[in-house]
């Protein structure tokens, strides 16, 4: 029961003092530590609600010889303590080391024989306690100790923050730092500050103290797969901590943790048999691949062969291992096998562990070293008609066949049935008894030949049939059925119904698998074999329940590569699962509205090649074999600019699909170009020539790929007239700088350029430099490099008046200081207002108001008059001097409504549209569906559009289509696919420039 006189309130702290001495003592760090660990328990532990009594606290401090107790065997818990008493119990609980041959205090009494003087000396000597008069030396020691005095000499030993206002009853001397007790909540502001404090408060408080300090973790307990540890505490408490990142299995980590204010350092280890990796993949043939996991993993998700890629692979089966640790993945018959002793990458995908506290995503790779003859592993008599024989490893087909077989020295006739991947079954009669095979001539994947060997075994008569081991299905049109023995054929399989029949049975070796072409039931199906017969001709109709269990993993992406092919940029998309690819559907991977394309700021792109809502114009391609899509996102991205590829609403080929998750993919453009040098310049300062060298990406400054490497550069020219040698251009590292992430500028210090070396022939060439991102910038070699120009930016390609408000230049160079001035354009109504700047700042696009440009552009030309216009590394514009550059016509035509008409009946739809120029479909690259295809005809709910027809003429296109029902009174509406146009160039004006996007729409009058 709880001592209601004991001013002390839990999760207090408390210490001794008497009132009025001054704050001198030391702040040593352990004792203020030490003190306040026993007033923070000194409640829940002396005076709470606690098993442990008064007398057992008392008991278990004396076993330590912290406490004497009184002559008369009494623990005294009733009687006030002393100071003496206090020192004493400070002394033992801290460890510090008793004084003697010091007499500091004046008391009557206080000798060396005084058995506290070795105590009062230590708390002296530590700064915890002094004399109650400082002056005559006095310490007092049989005196009292009050709750006030504690509370002070607690706030000063701890250095708590004292504050103004204070609101409790101690005395006036006292009231500031008991307030800080109280606030720290050390003592309870209702206590009776002046009242003494009894020997059981000193038991509690020590027993609380040395508690703290002999507190330690018993045992430990790991859960929720790593990221909780909970602790169980010397004194019968538990302390879960909850980490940031969950503990690494079976690995040995310090967990750091505090506990009544006392810091825990622990090692742990998160004991587990499942696994948390692949731990390696191997394959001694060129059929099989073994992948090792560190501990044991789901079966279902295991066996799942679409959790497996291999480039250029396909599985057949995935089949776990006994001990739930390994898998066999078994190379599909018809697919390429490995290629011997070359790396070849393995993804593992969604590969749950056993406990199913983790998915295992990860990419491994291996060497295939098939060394190894084939051997024969087992020889079975199938009665004696019949014999099977199982190869230790997948052997070609091709060379199992019956001259492979002698059977006790004989050749035998007998037609031989190969099992893929390594079994084969010879049917000849046998007698009954042992017999002797020898096999030859079987070869494995990599042309290795099995050794001649003989292998005995016994054919006895067998009259049973065919019996049904198991049955599985793992989708709702297939089912696997295993037998006891080899199977040679079955008649006829169906399911519930003989209605659902089979569609195809394979026999493989003990199993049948059926397919059918109407899905089982999600529940209990039975399925019903018939004739199942066995090499001795045994036969039997068999039936078997199956519960299908459901393929009900979502499909993931597992990798995304960004690459530029042909001048037009390409995502190509690595999945976790093969995907739904029927053109009916629209959750096939090959619908180009699942791919959506943005740009950083999180708008749609709507280059060339992307529709208006950011979708590939051309369909994406999927590669059933790689599990891998392919989409073209065309040739206009911005070459410094970032994107974001969103895939969503793609199903895998489940019966009941499996959708993907929305997955966004982040694709650098920089990144998917090929490295390489987009222009070198040279100029000549304070008697040096400075040779300049620009990739097209952010340069490496490290390591083997280093840019700053003076043996990397050399140039060669023409001298004589005679080709040169190749010269290094500097001959020290420290002549290169990097005046740019992508440019460095080179000193020609190098002593082997001759004089009279031409560089205005020049070509300079880098060797082995990489990228930032380890990449080595190659064009079919690790060299690249080009000619050597003057430091002057010049107009690169055509000039294009791409509509009737711009006209597009581009330069060779980035630009970063645009003077208008420079630029005069002839054959305009009026000189250009504005500019803007478009890839990489090498494209300048030059504004005119008010539709300055001409429809016809044939007669624009322009000149560069002046050459402020400048790059970033001050090199100006080369001014065009007598000869204008002609602007080419880049302005896409358009087309208005002429009118839309229907027939008598309503149901024939004519719509006339008119060219602003004359137009053309290419027929030679596209048929005329093509071209039908790029018009949409739409009349409203409850119609139904077809043959829709286009004629592109000189100025006018004219589009009929066919309605099955009346449209006399209602909007017909003309869309034509402008983005798709624009890719595939299928209608254009005279100069190739494309047809764009336009919709029309006319309501037709009544009958």
């Amino acid at each position: 029961m709880r001592n209601t006189s004991d001013p002390i309130k839990e999760n207090s702290n408390v210490m001794n003092t008497q009132g009025g001495e001054k704050k001198v003592m030391k702040k040593i760090l352990s004792v203020a530590l030490s003190t306040a660990m026993a007033f923070s328990m000194f409640a829940s532990v002396a005076f709470g609600d606690t098993a442990v009594s008064p007398q057992q606290q008392f008991d278990a401090l004396k076993a330590k010889g912290i406490f004497e107790g009184f002559p008369n065997g009494t623990a005294g818990l009733d009687q006030e303590m002393t100071r003496g008493q206090f020192a004493k119990v400070i002394t033992k609980l801290l460890g510090l080391k008793e004084v003697t041959g010091q007499l500091s205090y004046k008391d009557k009494n206080y000798t060396a024989k005084n058995w506290a003087v070795p105590y009062i000396e230590a708390v002296t000597a530590a700064g915890i306690m002094q004399g109650k008069d400082t002056t005559k030396k006095i310490f007092d020691f049989n005196g009292k100790v009050t709750i006030a005095e504690m509370a002070t000499i607690l706030t000063r030993a701890l250095d708590l923050e004292v504050p103004a206002e204070t609101n409790n009853n101690a005395p006036e001397w006292a009231k500031k730092d008991v307030q800080a007790a109280i606030n720290a909540g050390l003592v309870d502001a209702n206590a009776n500050f002046t009242a003494n404090a009894s020997r059981q408060l000193l038991v509690g408080a020590a027993y609380a103290v040395d508690q703290a300090q002999s507190l330690k973790v018993s045992s430990y307990e790991v859960s929720e797969a790593g990221k909780v540890v909970t602790f169980k505490i010397s004194d019968g408490e538990s302390v879960k901590v909850t980490l940031d990142k969950a503990l690494e299995a079976n690995k040995e980590t310090e967990v750091k943790f505090t506990y009544k204010e006392k810091q825990f350092t622990e090692k742990v280890t998160y004991k587990t048999t499942a696994a948390q990796a692949v731990a390696s993949a191997t394959a001694t043939n060129l059929k099989e691949i073994t992948v090792k996991f560190d501990g044991t993993v789901d079966q279902i998700s295991a066996e799942s062969k679409n959790n497996y890629v291999v480039s250029g692979v396909s599985f057949k089966s995935a089949t776990l291992s006994d001990d739930k640790t390994t898998v066999t993945l078994l190379v599909d018959q018809s697919s390429s096998a490995l290629t011997n002793q070359r790396v070849t990458s393995l993804q593992v995908n969604n590969v749950k562990n056993s406990d199913a506290t983790k998915t295992i995503t990860q990419k491994v790779e291996f060497t295939p070293l098939d060394v190894a003859v084939p051997e024969v592993k087992e020889v079975k008599a199938l009665g004696t008609k019949a014999f099977k024989v199982v190869f230790s490893e997948p052997v070609k087909p091709e060379s199992v066949i019956s001259s492979s077989f002698r059977v006790d020295n004989n050749v035998i006739a007998a037609s031989v049935k190969y099992v893929y991947p390594n079994t084969a079954i010879v049917t000849t009669d046998l007698s009954a008894g042992e017999h002797t095979l020898r096999v030859s001539g079987v070869q494995d994947y990599s042309g290795l030949s099995i050794v001649p060997v003989e292998t005995k075994f016994t054919a006895a008569v067998d009259t049973e049939a065919p019996k049904v081991v198991s049955v599985k299905s793992n989708d709702l049109k297939e089912v696997t059925v295993e037998f006891d023995e080899t199977v040679k054929s079955v008649a006829s399989a169906y399911a519930n119904t003989t209605g659902n029949t089979a569609q195809s049975i394979e026999i493989n070796d003990n199993k049948v698998t059926l397919k059918f072409n109407n899905p089982l039931n999600v529940s209990e199906n039975t399925v019903y074999l018939t004739a199942v017969s066995d090499y001795s001709n045994n036969s039997a109709s068999v039936d078997a329940k199956v519960t299908p269990t459901l393929d009900t993993v979502r499909p993931t992406v597992v990798g995304t590569e960004f690459k530029m092919e042909n001048g037009n940029y390409f995502a190509e998309i690595q999945f976790s699962k093969s995907l739904q690819n029927d053109p009916n559907r629209s959750d096939r991977a090959t619908n180009p509205e699942n791919y959506v394309l943005k740009d950083a700021d999180g708008k749609v792109v709507t280059v060339t090649g992307l529709n208006s809502k950011g979708n590939p114009v051309i369909a994406p391609t999927y590669n059933s074999t790689d599990k891998k899509v392919r989409v073209n996102l065309g040739s206009s991205l911005k070459d410094d600019a970032t994107y974001t590829l969103t895939v969503s609403g793609i199903a895998d080929t489940a019966y009941i699909g499996n959708v993907l998750l929305p997955y966004t993919a982040t694709l650098n453009a920089n990144t998917a170009q090929n490295g390489k040098v987009t222009r070198v310049w040279s100029s000549f300062t304070d008697n040096t020539r400075y040779v300049y060298v620009q990739f097209n990406k952010t340069l490496a400054t490290s390591g083997e790929g280093n840019a700053l490497e003076a043996a990397k550069y050399t140039v060669s020219s023409v001298l004589n007239g005679a080709a040169t040698p190749s010269y290094q251009i500097a001959k020290e590292n420290n002549d290169i700088n990097l005046i740019s992430t992508n440019t460095v500028r080179i000193a020609t210090t190098g002593s082997g350029i001759p004089t009279g070396f031409d560089w205005s022939k020049a070509v300079v060439t880098a060797s082995y430099i990489k990228d930032s991102e380890g990449k080595y910038f190659n064009n079919g070699s690790y060299n690249v490099g080009d000619k050597v120009t003057d430091s002057k930016v010049a107009v690169t390609g055509d000039v294009y008046a791409t509509s009737h408000n711009e006209i597009k230049v581009k330069f060779d160079a980035a630009l970063s200081s645009v003077n208008l001035g420079d630029f005069q354009v002839n054959g305009v109504k009026s000189q250009p207002t504005s500019y803007t700047l478009a890839d990489n700042n090498k494209t300048l696009l030059l504004k005119f108001a008010d539709n300055a440009v001409p429809v016809n552009a044939a007669n624009v030309t322009l000149e560069i008059i002046n050459t402020q216009t400048q790059d970033a590394f001050g090199n100006k514009i080369t001014a065009t001097g007598a000869t204008p550059i002609v602007v080419k016509d880049g302005i896409a035509p358009t087309v208005s409504l002429n009118d839309i008409t229907k027939d008598a009946a309503g149901t024939a739809i004519t719509i006339i549209v008119d060219g602003s120029e004359s137009l053309a479909a290419d027929l030679v690259n596209y048929n005329q569906n093509y071209i039908n295809g790029l018009f949409t005809v739409d009349a409203g709910t409850g119609v139904k559009i077809t043959n829709v027809q286009a004629l592109v003429g000189a100025n006018t296109i004219t589009i009929t289509a066919t309605a099955d029902t009346n449209v006399s009174g209602k909007v017909v509406n003309v869309k034509f696919d402008g983005a798709k146009n624009k890719a595939a160039e299928a209608i254009t004006d005279g100069r190739g420039n494309a047809l764009g996007e336009f919709t029309f729409g006319k309501q037709l009058a009544s009958n």
